[in-house]
């Protein structure tokens, strides 16, 4: 009877103990940067914030930085947030010239950039930094929510952009974010997570010929260009999976000037960049020799990501260069860019982003161009990631080292 009393007394004592140790590990991650918990607090002093979740697998999402992905987890909220956030510009509240780089590992932008098709420049002025400007309809004013629950919200943005040539689109953008479970990551890749923190997003995008008029490659096409912006480290390598030939080497790397040999590196199967956040650089590969996959491994942390998007070899991609183009559509399917300081000394992150596009087409009224990209994070022993990488980058991870 005295045993009974004693364990009747404690168990209240005992079920406080476990409930006020829950509350400081959610309290905790509120205030440890790099935490998912951390992310989320921030974001909702500032804004509206959408969270999709499965079990431990999270991702929160902005309608008004344009319905893009901020930052996921595989770990619930004391785990790793895996997209780079601007907390000074959020914080801020305001909008900058040129681009507002809010973060976010899954954004909607339109290409291209230059050229004499280009969305970023007016009619007549040079192609330079101080006359490049991102539109504000996928800069700086929100999507509409169209629907939401747990696990995917929908959004919409009608609106009208003009080119360099004078060419005005009137269009409508549809954008879904679906969390993925563990059967159709497995489908997705042909890899399984089992023993492997994960989470898997995809994002499903549309433009659609709102105007009377029809578009053409005479007047000028758009492409859906989807950009995640993540977290760099030291230990940070890009992919880029190529199918390379002596005939066929479109490879770009010369985006904003020659990048160091010790930088990047071409095998046989792949381009390697380091994503460090530390040298300003961005390279592409040509549809021809892509593969629809990229990816990078951060041997710091032991997390493996892998970007998953739809491809079309023989599609029509624009070029985004910054200058008058000879062949305006024949541009990169894949891209990278690793952010570093500028001449000045100023830098906007430090980050690396994966970047998928669209094929241009040409559409008349009611019809629509979709592109769907995927992301997986994945954490875990490294021998495991290395399987899956192999499988799907088709690199082993001890290969991909810049030591």
């Amino acid at each position: 009877m005295k045993f009974l009393l004693l364990v009747l007394l404690l168990c209240p004592i005992s079920c406080q103990l476990k409930k006020t140790a829950m509350q400081n590990q959610y309290a905790l991650s509120d205030t440890i940067p790099g935490t998912f918990g951390h992310d989320k607090a921030f974001l909702q002093k500032h804004k509206e914030v959408i969270e999709l979740s499965r079990a431990n697998a999270k991702l929160l999402v902005v309608n008004d930085y344009q319905a893009r992905v901020m930052t996921s987890t595989a770990n619930g909220d004391s785990g790793k947030s895996y997209g780079w956030m601007n907390y000074d510009q959020i914080r801020s509240g305001e909008l900058k010239p040129h681009m507002n780089p809010f973060g976010g590992e899954d954004r909607f932008w339109l290409g291209p950039e230059g050229g004499q098709f280009a969305l970023y420049f007016k009619k007549g002025d040079p192609f330079d930094f101080d006359h490049w400007q991102t539109p504000a309809p996928i800069d700086s004013e929100p999507f509409a929510i169209v629907s939401s629950d747990s696990s995917q919200a929908t959004f919409r943005k009608i609106t009208s952009l003009t080119n360099y040539s004078g060419f005005t689109f009137h269009l409508k953008i549809d954008r879904k974010i679906n969390l993925l479970d563990e059967e159709s990551i497995e489908q997705e890749f042909g890899v399984s997570t089992n023993n492997l923190k994960a989470v898997a997003f995809q994002s499903e995008n549309s433009i659609t010929n709102e105007g009377e008029e029809s578009w053409t490659q005479k007047n000028g096409l758009l492409s859906i260009w989807i950009l995640g912006m993540f977290n760099p480290s030291d230990e940070t390598v890009i992919v880029l999976p190529h199918e390379i030939s002596k005939e066929n080497n479109n490879v770009t790397d010369n985006y904003f000037g020659t990048i160091p040999t010790d930088r990047i590196k071409r095998t046989a199967t792949a381009l390697l960049l380091k994503g460090d956040g530390k040298f300003r650089g961005k390279v592409g590969i040509a549809p021809a020799i892509a593969k629809n996959i990229v990816g990078s491994y951060d041997k710091e942390k032991h997390v493996l990501t892998l970007v998953k998007f739809d491809l079309d070899k023989t599609g029509s991609y624009v070029n985004s260069k910054w200058e008058l183009q000879k062949e305006p559509f024949s541009g990169d399917a894949v891209n990278s860019y690793n952010d570093g300081p500028q001449a000045d000394g100023s830098q906007m992150g430090p980050f690396y982003e994966l970047e998928s596009s669209s094929p241009a087409k040409e559409l008349k009224k009611g019809e629509k161009l979709s592109h769907r990209h995927v992301t997986l994070h994945l954490e875990g022993e490294e021998n495991t990631l290395n399987q899956i990488a192999e499988k799907t980058l088709g690199v082993s991870l001890k290969d991909i080292s810049f030591k």
